[in-house]
């Protein structure tokens, strides 16, 4: 029974999908032009900027008098709100799961944060159990959090499989370790010269067909 180590954010969730959807609204509801999405979407720089940078990038250029704390909480619990597990990617890990697959989230970002996605989207019953750096101490691409993932569930990190959407996170972690993975490109081109991704898909549901079938050969090569 191998693992199946999996990125959360725009890899198991659209967060973001959810995040453009979110910001739309919120522009709308401010009376902002539409054309100021690009602006958000660019200041959040898929999700990498801290939410509080994210909050003062919109106070000042709105000049709300929201503030900050107010702020945040609006955008977190925005995106809480209309984040959703597509029903294809709980059927792909339960898929994985009929397999013989052990999934496991291994997540970067704070607990209350990532543990309400996993628990409020009903993500959490498609997976074995979840990582999550700021509980953890530690941060991907380190491989401890990985071989903690790993002792979470009582397996061996050999056999596992990595898949997410970060090239230095997920890609970079895996190589690390001397693990397969899976990078979800998104659209976007590979550009790190100094590890390469086993095998590129452009979702979940691929990465994952592709690791069953990866792993199907191998067995029987």
């Amino acid at each position: 029974m191998p693992l199946l180590l999996l990125d959360l954010d725009n890899t198991l969730l659209d967060r973001a999908g959810t995040f453009r959807t979110w910001a739309a609204d919120f522009l709308a509801e401010i009376g902002a032009p539409p054309e100021d999405l690009a602006w958000l979407l660019s200041i959040d720089a898929d999700g990498l900027t801290d939410r509080w940078d994210v909050a003062d990038a919109i106070r000042d250029r709105y000049r709300l008098r929201i503030s900050s704390i107010d702020l945040v909480d609006e955008l977190t619990e925005g995106l809480m709100e209309r984040l959703t597990l597509d029903p294809l990617v709980a059927c792909a890990l339960r898929i994985a799961d009929d397999c013989g697959w052990v999934p496991v989230v291994v997540t970067n970002g704070t607990t209350r944060q990532q543990d309400v996605k996993i628990r409020r989207t009903g993500l959490d019953r498609y997976v074995a159990d979840w990582v999550i750096s700021e509980d953890a101490g530690v941060s991907k691409p380190n491989p401890r959090i990985f071989a903690m993932a790993a002792q979470r569930v009582r397996m061996r990190l050999q056999g596992a499989w990595v898949v997410g959407d970060s090239p230095e996170a997920d890609i970079g972690g895996a190589a690390a370790m001397g693990l397969p993975s899976v990078w979800l490109h998104r659209g976007r081109s590979w550009m790190e010269s100094r590890f390469r991704p086993t095998r590129t898909a452009e979702g979940i549901i691929p990465a994952v067909a592709t690791v069953l079938a990866a792993a199907g050969v191998a067995r029987y090569a």
